[in-house]
């Protein structure tokens, strides 16, 4: 890998790849390094990816999905916890494409696609503070989160909604459903793997005028809305956490992303909208949470998402 622009320590890269069931790093580098007529990735990206993206983070996941495939029975879920604009939605998009040309198929879903129906979401956000119309924790289906995955788990079959954020003038709705029979499951989100916790510092913010009351209230409220999330978690055999130097990185990236969709599809979160959202999105979970996700990976991503650290999260 030394002709590659990566930055990670590779002592750490190594391990991960050997817990992945590799016998080297340069058994796992000269397998893919052969395969570059079928990981052509650009075609999937719009931009030119960087080789830490592609080494880094795409080709271990595709890795371990692909020992998943050749060495278990039973079926897998593979998580992917990111927050929003961190490029997980493309990555996946990529991981289902190459898997097909590596005659295995995978599927990524993700917890977005799992809001609920209009008419039910409006009485579930009723007297947010941020006067958001989705995002955390108890505007999901989560019963049937569940059941639809261990649905797959049992047999096979994969039957979701589709999401489409840009429905209803930027508020969103259900599109469609999916019908499928993927070999492994991606499932995506940004809060996936986030358990609940005693928020013991929410005196301290509203001295310092960082949240208001009504924000505490719905911070304890969204508390006890992620207990139902708990049981979706435990179908996830591995999750891999994509995680920024700083969570405030976040708000260039979703700010970005909206931009981008607004050019697609005509509809996007502008303004104050956009505002309320990203205010939702830093204080609604306390972000200590974030540092206590159980994953199976942490890969680190400085402001510009340069991947500078992959490894096991010992």
């Amino acid at each position: 890998m030394k002709d590659l622009d990566i930055n990670f320590p590779i002592d750490k890269f190594e391990k991960l790849i050997k817990d992945i069931g590799w016998e080297s790093l340069d058994n796992w580098f000269n397998f893919w390094n052969s395969q570059k007529n079928i990981l052509s990735i650009d075609q999937y990206w719009n931009n030119k990816v960087n080789d830490d993206w592609i080494w880094g983070l795409a080709l271990p996941l595709l890795s371990q999905a692909y020992k998943f495939q050749n060495n278990f029975s039973d079926r897998k879920i593979i998580g992917i916890s990111a927050l929003p604009g961190t490029g997980k939605t493309t990555l996946g998009k990529w991981l289902e494409a190459i898997s097909l040309k590596l005659n295995f198929k995978i599927a990524v879903i993700s917890i977005d696609d799992f809001y609920l129906p209009s008419d039910e979401m409006k009485l579930a956000i009723k007297n947010n503070p941020w006067n958001v119309s989705r995002g955390f924790p108890g505007s999901h289906s989560v019963k049937l989160m569940y059941e639809k995955l261990l649905t797959w788990k049992l047999n096979g079959e994969l039957s979701v909604p589709v999401f489409d954020k840009s429905l209803r003038n930027g508020l969103g709705d259900r599109s469609h459903w999916r019908s499928d029979n993927p070999d492994l499951l991606i499932f995506e989100g940004w809060f996936l793997g986030i358990e609940t916790s005693s928020i013991d510092i929410d005196d301290q913010l509203i001295k310092s005028s960082k949240l208001s009351p009504d924000e505490v209230f719905y911070r304890h409220k969204i508390q006890k809305n992620l207990y139902e999330y708990l049981d979706v978690w435990t179908l996830i055999d591995n999750i891999w956490h994509l995680k920024p130097l700083k969570f405030e990185y976040m708000n260039m990236w979703k700010s970005n992303q909206e931009k981008e969709m607004l050019l697609q599809k005509g509809n996007a979160l502008q303004n104050k909208k956009l505002f309320n959202f990203l205010r939702m999105l830093n204080v609604s979970i306390p972000h200590k949470s974030f540092d206590d996700i159980n994953s199976y990976a942490l890969l680190l991503i400085d402001k510009n998402r340069n991947l500078i650290e992959a490894g096991l999260n010992l």
